[in-house]
């Protein structure tokens, strides 16, 4: 049976953000993938679909938010090894998307487990299945793209921070760009295999343009000028750890590479500031003035471990500001 094509990237309206970032993911890997936030009807899945059309493999796998921990890491018959003397490994879905796409929607939502294991793999393109001291690795390097409606349940700050780049789409579309939307949408609904071929010159230019970048991806140095401006950029950010910083470096190495540049520049560092700082910035607020202490009672000196304890001040503690978290609605 043959498959259903995907709705071609280069066919989709607006969200140029988003399809800036996925290009830059797909130029290098390394980066760590897209957190893609925003609310129903944004067209986030048909993104993530193709963007695996600009990959050498065109592999795209979902993970059901149902999944259990077999079904993500895949399983090891014990059976197979105590008769066969070897292993006998199931692939999971972390198997299925090596070299390809795998797309997590509604990511807030998976339990933490799952998406601790989840993260770890993405990062070290290496998935362990140890069961009964018998254990299995394979390659899993894939591009992770995960959707999230904050309105339905934050991430934590330490899987936050796993995300490479995030980018926040907005709820409201002009009318000319919505019009133009669905008449697209429709067309495609109404022969996908017709509207994929008129859109294949264009996609053929953007996939040529992913692979260019990708062979001349090494060619440029990360040098220590961007990085300086980059750290600096971070420190005054208040982000927490070291990722930002390479994180941030990286997408900027990709934008010089998608533009066909032999070295970082200004623009580089700037056109994937926000991508790389939206989900880490933390801004500091000074501590408060701390209040005076009152006069201690029966003439006792401080430190004596006697006075009106239930009169002392509590102490001010600086605190960050939390991520501004966009009124979208919840899904009924």
């Amino acid at each position: 049976m043959t498959e259903t094509p995907h709705f071609p990237l280069s066919a989709v309206v607006g969200a140029d953000d988003l399809k800036l970032a996925l290009c830059l993911t797909a130029i290098d890997p390394k980066i760590g993938g897209v957190l893609i936030e925003g609310p129903r009807g944004m067209a986030k899945s048909t993104l993530a679909r193709g963007l695996a059309d600009l990959l050498a493999s065109g592999l795209f796998v979902t993970l059901p938010l149902g999944a259990t921990e077999e079904r993500l890491v895949g399983t090891l018959d014990l059976d197979a090894a105590l008769n066969e003397g070897r292993a006998r490994f199931s692939p999971g879905v972390l198997a299925k998307a090596d070299g390809g796409v795998l797309y997590v929607d509604e990511v807030n939502l998976l339990p933490d487990h799952l998406v601790d294991l989840l993260l770890d793999v993405a990062a070290s393109g290496i998935n362990l299945i140890e069961r009964d001291g018998i254990s299995h690795r394979h390659s899993a390097k894939f591009v992770l793209i995960g959707t999230m409606n904050p309105e339905e349940g934050e991430l934590r700050p330490q899987l936050l921070d796993r995300f490479g780049l995030n980018v926040a789409l907005g709820g409201h579309t002009v009318p000319t760009e919505r019009g133009e939307i669905i008449r697209r949408r429709l067309a495609f609904d109404h022969d996908p295999a017709a509207f994929c071929a008129e859109w294949e010159a264009a996609q053929h230019a953007l996939r040529e343009r992913c692979e260019q970048a990708r062979s001349v991806l090494a060619s440029i140095p990360l040098d220590d000028q961007a990085l300086g401006k980059i750290t600096e950029r971070c420190f005054a950010a208040g982000v927490d750890g070291l990722r930002a910083d390479l994180v941030w470096l990286r997408a900027a190495r990709a934008h010089a590479a998608w533009r066909g540049a032999q070295w970082i520049g200004e623009e580089d560092i700037e056109a994937v500031a926000e991508f790389a700082l939206r989900h880490r910035r933390r801004e500091h607020t000074p501590p408060a003035p701390q209040a005076s202490q009152p006069p201690t009672s029966q003439g006792s000196q401080p430190g004596e471990g006697q006075g009106q304890w239930g009169e002392m001040p509590a102490q001010a503690l600086p605190t960050g500001a939390r991520r501004e978290v966009p009124s979208w609605p919840k899904k009924p």
